[in-house]
């Protein structure tokens, strides 16, 4: 049987700015810390190349991280892109349903990459598995929410056997909140590696660089993080 390691911690990470303040949440916590991103054909498929730039980034400026760490993996999901007819995976316009979802919602992508996780988890021997999920200031996607998180946590450890722990730092807290958090780990060091190398625009642009980091400025991810860095702002100046 697989023995999990309760000082060992699986990081769901994309290079977006809330997969990067949960990295540091789990290198500040953890002993040995490794990462697992997802190449699903997403249009945004910039955030990959900037997932190594960001680790090389974490570990240079904080020493006392760089040996927790450790190995990455990346796993190809075609199939999810195949089956997807959204806007994350297909060329299209940015519209909302009638229950106000963005068609920038992948159904089941997130069951999929925590399934995988606790798959690679198992093999690892990583108990805590921490992903940057939230139901607080989101773009309504329903497998963000808390309840979602919890039910996987209970398939997972029936599934297989085994008691992981799934850790969503960011859940009850605003975009602001992110920041701060960011903040709080590892000071205007780590806010300048979120506002500069992370990546969370659904278009992939990348050649602007606006007060609160890389992006069109127009799509729904620029513009939850680009009011969180107002609003993060503004309470610094408070």
């Amino acid at each position: 049987m697989t023995n999990l390691s309760d000082d060992r911690a699986l990081v769901l990470f994309s290079a977006g700015q809330d997969s990067t303040t949960c990295l540091a949440w789990a290198l500040e916590r953890f002993s040995v810390v490794e990462t697992i991103g997802y190449d699903y054909g997403q249009r945004h498929v910039i955030e990959l190349a900037q997932r190594p730039a960001i680790r090389e980034a974490l570990a240079r400026r904080f020493p006392q991280w760089s040996t927790r760490l450790q190995m990455d993996h990346t796993l190809g999901l075609s199939a999810l892109s195949a089956i997807s007819e959204t806007a994350l995976t297909r060329q299209m316009e940015l519209t909302f349903d009638e229950d106000r979802i963005p068609n920038t919602f992948v159904p089941g992508r997130n069951i999929i990459f925590l399934t995988l996780a606790a798959a690679v988890a198992y093999r690892r021997g990583i108990k805590h598995i921490v992903a940057g999920m939230c139901e607080t200031d989101y773009s309504g996607y329903p497998d963000c929410r808390d309840d979602t998180i919890k039910a996987m946590q209970v398939a997972l450890n029936l599934g297989m056997d085994r008691r992981f722990v799934l850790h969503t730092p960011l859940m009850f807290i605003d975009k602001a909140g992110t920041w701060e958090m960011a903040e709080a780990l590892g000071g205007s060091a780590l806010v300048e590696i979120v506002r500069t190398e992370t990546h969370s625009c659904y278009l992939g642009v990348r050649e602007t660089l606006h007060e609160w980091g890389h992006g069109c400025g127009t799509c729904p991810a620029c513009e939850l993080r680009s009011a969180g860095w107002t609003r993060y702002r503004s309470r610094q100046k408070a």
